[in-house]
C-alpha cells in the first residue's frame, strides 16, 4: 500500500505534468530535427559527395549472395557510414537547440531573480528607517520622566 501511496504523491505533483509535456515535446521536436537532416540537409551533402544521399553511401564487406535465378539469398553484409554521418547531425542540431533554448530560458530566469532583488532593494529603500537603540532609549527615558512628572 505504501508503494501506491507514495505513487499517488508523486503523480499528482504538478512536476510530473511538465515532464510529460516536455517528453511530448522532445518527441515532436526530434521528429522535425531528423526530416531536417534526412530531408534537406542530407540530400544537398550527397549531392556534393557524388551520391544521391548520404544515407546511401556504404562499405560492402561482403557481397550479396545471388542463386541461378536471380534471388538474393544472403544479403550483401554493409558498413553504413553515411548513415551513421545523419546521426551525428542529426544528433549535433538537437544538441545545438537545446544549448539555444537552455541559454534563452537560463537568461530569462537570471533576468526574473535580478528583478526581484532590485525590487527588493527598492522596498528596502523605501521602508522606514527603524530607530537605533540609543534613539530608543531616549524615548523611553522620556516617557519615564513625563510619568514621574505626572506623579
Amino acid at each position: 500500500m505504501k508503494f501506491f501511496s507514495e505513487f499517488k504523491a508523486f503523480i499528482s505533483k504538478g512536476n510530473i505534468l511538465d515532464m510529460a509535456v516536455g517528453v511530448v515535446m522532445g518527441s515532436a521536436f526530434g521528429k522535425i530535427v531528423s526530416s531536417l537532416v534526412a530531408d534537406i540537409i542530407m540530400p544537398v551533402i550527397g549531392k556534393l559527395a557524388g551520391t544521391q544521399s548520404l544515407a546511401e553511401m556504404k562499405y560492402e564487406l561482403t557481397p550479396a549472395v545471388v542463386d541461378e535465378a536471380g534471388v538474393i539469398t544472403t544479403p550483401a553484409v554493409t558498413l553504413n557510414y553515411g548513415l551513421f554521418i545523419q546521426y551525428i547531425i542529426d544528433f549535433i542540431i538537437v544538441a545545438f537547440c537545446m544549448f539555444v533554448v537552455i541559454k534563452i530560458f537560463m537568461g530569462m530566469r537570471n533576468k526574473l531573480e535580478n528583478l526581484k532583488k532590485a525590487e527588493e532593494v527598492v522596498e528596502e529603500e523605501t521602508a522606514p528607517a527603524e530607530p537605533s537603540v540609543e534613539e530608543k532609549t531616549l524615548a523611553v527615558l522620556g516617557e519615564i520622566k513625563d510619568l514621574l512628572e505626572k506623579k
